[in-house]
């Protein structure tokens, strides 16, 4: 029996890049995670220990930076130049995948304004893109990552199944709460990337208020369609959603009056819901 490669790629992984826009008294500050990864002829690399068509990670970080100093421009864009470069570099190198998380800063307000070059991290979420580009082609999938929401009613769960070891009781109210994962896969790179990344996610938000929540899965599902009516652009919404659970004080035990005000929050384990919802 023939022993052969399989696929195989090779990159330079979390790459922090922070790039201030100077050009102005107000500077703009951009706060990137970049990783990317090559795909192409490296058989040799593997086989024989021939690095001739190896484009260094270190050589990929510099790219990274290089690339940055006239400015990032939204996160889809600069992936795309990257991923285009990589693949025009060499003929050996075929394709090429660009992850890019940006991470948010808010200007610290001073006298009831911001601050021209005084920031503070705006919080644990993270904007996304994973750009492929493959010879010619190219693929976006944008979306976002540690977006933290809660609705403290308007959700319930009941009438699941029951074995032997189902010790969970039945709700109709119930602290909904989860750290968003999403990514929107789009089926064109017409788009006007941060109007729609930010329609986008004003729908996942807006869902998950209003919903009447009668499990995680129903609000998954409920988001992803929303979000695919509202972009034509989109094609395909995948979530990931762990129930960060807050489970109920008996305060009753202590002789104490028990409204259903004081949680425990959960931190593991954790239920952890997933879909996706395509056209």
């Amino acid at each position: 029996m023939a022993i052969v490669l399989g696929p195989n790629q090779f990159g330079k992984a979390e790459v922090r890049l922070v790039h201030v826009d100077r050009s102005t008294p107000v500077h703009r500050l951009t706060d990137l995670n970049v990783s990317s990864a090559l795909r192409g002829d490296f058989a040799a690399a593997h086989l024989t220990g021939d690095n001739a068509h190896i484009l260094t990670t270190d050589a990929q970080k510099n790219t990274v930076y290089a690339f940055a100093r006239d400015g990032v421009g939204e996160i889809e864009e600069f992936a795309l130049r990257l991923g285009r470069h990589f693949t025009g570099s060499f003929d050996w190198i075929t394709g090429a995948r660009v992850e890019i998380e940006q991470y948010g800063w808010d200007r610290i307000p001073v006298d009831g304004a911001g601050h021209d070059h005084a920031f503070s991290r705006a919080g644990a979420e993270r904007r996304t893109t994973i750009v492929t580009v493959d010879g010619a082609d190219a693929h976006v999938v944008s979306g976002l990552a540690g977006l933290v929401v809660l609705k403290s009613t308007g959700s319930e769960f009941w009438g699941f199944a029951r074995d032997r070891y189902t010790t969970l009781p039945e709700t109709d109210d119930r602290i909904l709460a989860t750290d968003v994962r999403a990514e929107w896969d789009y089926g064109t790179l017409d788009v006007d990337w941060t109007p729609a990344w930010e329609r986008a996610r004003a729908t996942l938000l807006e869902v998950f208020a209003t919903l009447y929540s009668r499990s995680l899965q129903q609000t998954l599902y409920a988001i992803g369609e929303a979000i695919l009516a509202g972009e034509p652009a989109i094609k395909e919404v995948r979530l990931s959603l762990p129930n960060n659970h807050h489970l109920h004080v008996d305060l009753g035990r202590f002789g104490v009056a028990d409204q259903r005000e004081v949680f425990h929050a959960s931190a593991e384990p954790y239920g952890l819901i997933e879909g996706t919802i395509r056209r």
